[in-house]
């Protein structure tokens, strides 16, 4: 199984899919070759669990490098998240395989819906839920109609569960459920126009702990050092927790047990949602602001600014009511998002079979 996500200096969303759906392959496939495609300028391009062809930039950049990795591994499945060239699909077309796309926004979206791509991809994974994502169109029912292809899906959210509760992190740090506020800024890669975004999470989460007992998940360079410095003039037993990247499961862990999360915009503030939890969600990207509008138009956040002040104010105000901050957990966990990792195995499960 080959993986082509969009990779590159900024941006982790497409990659930690694919690395958690390539985690479920390997579980449900103990002995599949899984390769991956990425840039080498991907902050995590050095730590890839998996083999990996590393390429100058994104592998959509890259059309003749990729046509020549399929031809070498011969998969019988290509993914293709977010990236891709109508040469590359035609490629993995020629090399047998299967080809799944998966599209996160609404440019790549109309992509998998061209004429020509829906003749060349097998299924297309919508990342989103229905209600963040939309609906198919008209015309996109229309086309599917006509040419009974792709399959489509959405896979709501990726999130690795956390295990049993006498192993979990809460018990490890000694934090009690729903006695903590969880501050994540997601994948530590700044988006332009953004690029202090971390260090804005992390300035909210270390006022916050004056008052809050609150757990900052990010970049560890900026974590250590809010770690050795306490906020100023903390209430007795509030305090700032500080962890670098955790494993998805972990990162699970400590949303199902946080009173409040405050997230960016992307794929955080889903599983966030997915664990029945209340959210504050800040947009870090462009294409994050419609997203978290579509949370706040269903009930399950509420939004604030890129902006210190404004995150803590939004938290002190949902802690302080707690009517409120019930509501969103409430609506959030009615949602009963889909495991993404589940829908992606019942799908390649079924395509192994025509391979």
């Amino acid at each position: 199984m080959l993986f082509v996500p969009v990779s590159g200096e900024f941006g982790a969303g497409e990659y930690a899919r694919s690395l958690a759906i390539a985690h479920g392959v390997r579980r449900q496939w103990p002995e599949a070759s899984i390769h991956f495609i990425l840039s080498r300028q991907a902050p995590y391009a050095a730590t890839v669990p998996y083999p990996a062809t590393l390429l100058d930039s994104s592998p959509t950049f890259h059309t003749a490098a990729v046509s020549e990795a399929i031809e070498k591994f011969k998969p019988q499945i290509v993914i293709f998240d977010n990236a891709g060239r109508t040469a590359q699909l035609r490629a993995a077309c020629r090399a047998g395989a299967r080809i799944i796309y998966i599209s996160s926004r609404s440019r790549q979206r109309r992509k998998a819906f061209r004429w020509r791509w829906m003749r060349l991809i097998d299924e297309h994974w919508i990342a989103y839920p229905q209600f963040i994502a939309g609906s198919l169109g008209s015309f996109e029912r229309f086309k599917l109609g006509w040419l009974h292809r792709p399959v489509v899906r959405y896979l709501d959210v990726i999130l690795s569960r956390a295990g049993s509760s006498e192993d979990s992190i809460l018990a490890r740090e000694g934090l009690r459920p729903e006695g903590y506020v969880l501050v994540v800024p997601g994948g530590g890669t700044g988006h332009p126009g953004a690029g202090d975004a971390p260090a804005t999470f992390l300035a909210a989460a270390n006022e916050l702990a004056g008052t809050s007992l609150t757990v900052f998940v990010g970049p560890s360079a900026m974590a250590d050092a809010a770690a050795s410095g306490p906020p100023s003039s903390p209430s007795p037993g509030a305090r700032l927790r500080c962890f670098n990247a955790l494993p998805q499961a972990e990162l699970a862990g400590l949303m199902s047990g946080a009173r409040l999360v405050i997230a960016n915009g992307g794929s955080t503030l889903l599983q966030a949602i997915a664990c029945g939890r209340a959210c504050i969600a800040i947009p870090i990207a462009q294409d994050q602001n419609q997203r978290i509008q579509r949370c706040v138009n269903a009930g399950v956040a509420i939004a604030a600014k890129l902006d210190a002040t404004s995150m803590v104010q939004a938290a002190g105000e949902l802690l302080r009511d707690e009517s409120a901050r019930a509501s969103l957990a409430r609506r959030a966990s009615a949602l009963q998002l889909a495991d993404g990792i589940e829908v992606a195995i019942t799908a390649l499960t079924r395509l192994m079979k025509t391979v």
